[in-house]
């Protein structure tokens, strides 16, 4: 059994979207399945955006986020849920991100290989993505731009890998019976701990 931590990257705070009914079947079939499950919602915790690369260096981790830290050290696998907005993560998110994929962390300090600086291997992760548009027309006509640079430029950056991904296009209009489906979809994903 796995260390699951799932990342709810949706910017409401106050729930009731597709990204939360996904990301709750996920965790609850997760912890059924008998994975060990934490939860983190970065539109829930107070912390201020990096100004400068010296900051991102050299100063100290948000309070709010020293607990993220930890863990994301115990997850054996992530799971982050969140909608594409303007083509890319919610700011909320990528400013998480930028706070706890610190030097130190989730990066070697003084790395010989700027390529492979991560700290974080041995961890794999699963992104889910829901948007308006076709998922197809994301990735084939997008090429899944945001999805790719979250893989490649944090993610296996820091160590992480491998990267599974789901794309939940059509998310806006979506019906009962197709919410039904991917909450069925996301609870055998949870239940195997991918």
């Amino acid at each position: 059994m796995s260390r699951i931590l799932v990342i709810q990257g949706h910017p409401d705070p106050a729930g009731g979207h597709l990204c939360h009914a996904l990301a709750q079947a996920y965790a609850d079939a997760a912890g059924a399945g008998g994975h060990q499950v934490q939860a983190v919602m970065p539109a829930t915790l107070d912390f201020p955006l990096l100004a400068n690369a010296h900051e991102w260096e050299e100063g100290e981790v948000p309070p709010a986020l020293a607990p993220v830290q930890r863990l994301i050290a115990e997850a054996q696998h992530i799971v982050i849920f969140y909608p594409l907005w303007l083509g890319d993560m919610p700011a909320i998110l990528k400013a998480f991100l930028e706070q706890v994929a610190r030097p130190g962390f989730a990066l070697e300090r003084k790395a010989k290989n700027p390529l492979h600086a991560g700290l974080l291997s041995g961890r794999s992760a699963r992104v889910v993505v829901t948007m308006g548009m076709p998922a197809l027309f994301y990735r084939w006509y997008f090429c899944a731009h945001s999805l790719k640079s979250l893989e490649r430029n944090i993610l296996n950056f820091v160590g992480i890998s491998p990267v599974r991904k789901t794309l939940v296009g059509g998310a806006g209009k979506m019906g009962a019976a197709a919410v039904a489906g991917w909450r069925q979809r996301m609870q055998v994903l949870g239940a195997k701990g991918i």
